[in-house]
């Protein structure tokens, strides 16, 4: 049986860094399963998920704790075993609108008081196509609890999309 590791990277952007945890994850056995990683404010920031195995888990993580030598910060979460999956209906939440403080914590603020998990999110702040101004879109993947409606859901968004002055999608995926 495998171990789970999810490692959170963080550090100077520089050519190279992907190899090298890649390098190394491969070194000691593993198996890049997924990962999420980008630039964002000079900062190359990522999270990768690989299986391993489990008697290889402390080299890999000296291999790994030695690139931050090099400026990375990277903290690592190991598990030996995998969670079951938790039930639920998956949909896809997009929205936009005039970029100003507060948006991500109104529409957060809706998903957690109907138990809404985020899976992932996306978001930035772009130029609007006429006029120039700040616009603030996220996309996300969330699910739903078994006792929720999407149309419930959508009803909470609604409430306060107005209020926020954004378009609101949700569609099931």
């Amino acid at each position: 049986m495998l171990a789970n590791l999810v490692m959170t990277v963080i550090g100077p952007d520089r050519p190279g860094i992907v190899e090298a945890l890649a390098s190394r994850v491969a070194r000691h056995g593993g198996n890049w399963l997924e990962s999420r990683m980008c630039r964002l404010g000079g900062q190359f920031t990522g999270i990768v998920r690989a299986e391993i195995p489990p008697a290889k888990i402390d080299e890999l993580t000296q291999a790994l704790r030695s690139l931050e030598a090099d400026g990375l910060r990277i903290h690592l979460h190991i598990e030996k075993a995998d969670r079951p999956a938790v039930a639920g209906t998956l949909a896809t939440l997009a929205f936009v609108g005039q970029d100003r403080p507060g948006i991500l914590l109104q529409i957060s603020g809706v998903l957690s008081s109907h138990r809404v998990n985020v899976e992932e999110l996306a978001s930035e702040r772009i130029s609007a196509p006429m006029d120039g101004s700040m616009l603030f879109q996220a996309r996300a993947t969330v699910l739903l609890p078994p006792d929720l409606s999407l149309a419930s859901l959508r009803t909470g968004l609604e409430k306060i999309a107005t209020d926020l002055m954004v378009d609101v999608q949700l569609q099931p995926k």
